[in-house]
């Protein structure tokens, strides 16, 4: 991959619909090639397509960033080789936030939903060139970008801490394709890798046989460096186990919390 921009972690292939402020839909063609293509990357495909319709609508003057999303609905896994179809719908926008909602489905079938999420808006050219966005957004919304182009993520390092249940460190990579599209001014772990390893985590304390069914209460209070050392920690409730609380704690202060709930696998 010569240049990771809009390529490393972009996943927004072509914008099928437009309307400035108020909602669009896409499409993203996940590489048949790579090994997985896990849920919290569709979740981050459906913020993407709500950060173009947010950025444009403002000029981009601002980017929104991960903090807040009240629930997130898993439904069904994602594939390589499938085709997401992204639709986001924006509840509100200004320069000090947007509030949206969004689905992915492939093939029609609904694969994930957010619901009542909120990004506030950061001063662009902290992260990345305004004009390169927006020229970008010219390109997705026009004959669309070349797919193919994701080549995957390795999946975070996570070691369990012993004589601790339920917890365990978070090694972030110092370096990483990702780093370079996210962002290229100022590189940060996406926070949906961070939560993937926090789901994976809390899989291994959950049930056998369970599957996220959503994750609600997420709350990024940071951003996390490369090469940063996370302590994660998954505890279910006494009375249900199906309920899991998820916290995860820099050197010095509480990164990111939210909260897991499970469900048996059923057969499809």
């Amino acid at each position: 991959m010569s240049d990771p921009h809009f390529a490393a972690f972009s996943f927004v292939d072509r914008i099928t619909a437009f309307e400035p402020a108020r909602r669009a839909r896409a499409v993203f063609a996940v590489p048949a090639a790579i090994e997985r293509f896990p849920a919290c990357l569709v979740a981050e495909a459906v913020g993407q397509l709500a950060a173009w319709v947010a950025m444009e609508a403002i000029a981009f003057r601002g980017r929104p960033v991960a903090a807040l999303a009240n629930e997130t609905r898993f439904h069904a896994a994602v594939s390589p080789g499938e085709t997401l179809e992204l639709a986001v719908e924006i509840e509100q926008c200004d320069d000090e936030a947007v509030a949206y909602a969004g689905t992915a489905r492939v093939g029609g079938r609904l694969v994930i939903e957010l619901v009542d999420c909120l990004g506030p808006m950061l001063p662009v050219a902290d992260f990345d060139d305004p004009a390169a966005l927006a020229d970008r957004l010219a390109l997705l919304r026009g004959a669309g970008a070349a797919p193919g182009r994701f080549g995957g993520v390795a999946p975070a390092q996570v070691e369990p801490i012993t004589g601790e249940p339920g917890a365990a460190w978070l090694q972030v990579p110092a370096s990483a394709p990702f780093f370079a599209d996210h962002f290229p001014r100022r590189p940060v772990f996406p926070a949906t890798l961070m939560l993937d390893a926090l789901i994976g985590h809390a899989l291994s304390i959950a049930a056998p046989g369970h599957v996220p069914a959503s994750l609600t209460h997420v709350k990024v209070r940071s951003f996390t460096e490369p090469g940063a050392r996370l302590r994660i920690e998954a505890v279910a409730a006494a009375d249900d186990p199906t309920r899991i609380a998820l916290t995860v704690r820099g050197a010095e202060r509480t990164v990111a919390t939210a909260r897991l709930r499970t469900r048996l696998e059923t057969a499809a």
